[in-house]
């Protein structure tokens, strides 16, 4: 891709599940990619593809102009972005993106920051779960001013299919990215609790996808996460329970700023905390499942 030869040095901190296989694209595109994670097994994956490690991601923000970043939780995101061995306190860090699912505050937080230092911020969350990063199909959600979003975009074209610009201030990509997934959780919780009833009462589960599918109720869980994950009983789709719990936390706080009550989430959060105190926190989302099957006798598999 020529354009990539506008900036011969990019930068990915967080290299998990997600970070990983977008700092995979951007090797894989032809970037010369300088990374950093915690776990050295995702730094040394990275650094067999073409990466080059580096010891914090200070480091990262010294060897880079246009910093990625992909991470777990809005505290480390800020920790990152602005702490004692921060991107921010890099040499050559001019752009810092932010691809984690941290929430307005956090991202208004880093943002100001990183403006305080110079740098300019694309808040610019992904949607599409690991097969689609895997296939250079995410959906981007982007929040910051247009020559960021034209600068960086030729390098998120590695990595995304679908994009959309929110807002020219940071955190609202956050926003619209957080109630994209509060409504996929609770379309898995009543799809769940739609398949249990009709595997119950003697129906095949497969022909109930079949069905839901081709009709008005359908749905990411039904088109995918139950044919794919529940029925197989392989429970792999890459997505987190405490990736969900994550999110409910920041949904609330959300909407508590705006006065928004929240009946249906509550509940559909309820069930995945439950899930957590099960130990799945670090299972699949669609091992929720497992949890609800035991309270009614039954198993969603295919039938033989």
């Amino acid at each position: 891709m020529a354009e990539t030869n506008l900036i011969t040095e990019l930068g990915f901190v967080g290299l998990g599940k997600m970070g990983g296989r977008l700092a995979e694209r951007l090797v894989h595109g032809g970037c010369s990619v300088h990374v950093y994670d915690r776990n050295p097994d995702a730094v040394a994956r990275l650094v067999k593809l073409g990466a080059k490690p580096e010891s914090s991601a200070k480091a990262v923000g010294d060897a880079a102009e246009i910093v990625f970043a992909s991470l777990p939780s809005p505290e480390i995101s800020i920790d990152v972005a602005l702490g004692k061995d921060g991107v921010v306190h890099g040499k050559r860090r001019r752009i810092y993106v932010e691809t984690s699912t941290s929430g307005r505050i956090a991202i208004q937080t880093i943002a100001a920051g990183m403006k305080a230092a110079g740098v300019e911020m694309l808040d610019a969350p992904v949607s599409g779960g690991v097969s689609g990063a895997d296939a250079g199909k995410m959906a981007v959600m982007l929040a910051g001013p247009r020559a960021v979003i034209d600068e960086v975009r030729p390098y998120m074209d590695l990595y995304g299919k679908k994009f959309f610009e929110i807002s020219d201030v940071p955190g609202g990509a956050q926003l619209i990215k957080l109630l994209n997934n509060m409504i996929g959780a609770a379309g898995i919780a009543a799809s769940f609790e739609a398949m249990l009833i009709g595997v119950k009462a003697g129906l095949d589960p497969q022909v109930m996808c079949d069905v839901i599918n081709a009709s008005s109720g359908r749905n990411k869980a039904t088109e995918e996460k139950i044919p794919e994950a529940v029925i197989t009983r392989t429970f792999d789709t890459g997505g987190r329970v405490g990736n969900r719990t994550k999110e409910f936390k920041l949904i609330f706080a959300e909407a508590e700023e705006l006065g928004v009550p929240l009946f249906v989430s509550s509940s559909v959060s309820q069930l995945f905390n439950y899930a957590v105190t099960q130990g799945s926190l670090n299972e699949d989302t669609t091992a929720l499942m497992k949890h609800m099957e035991r309270w009614v006798g039954v198993e969603v598999r295919k039938k033989n």
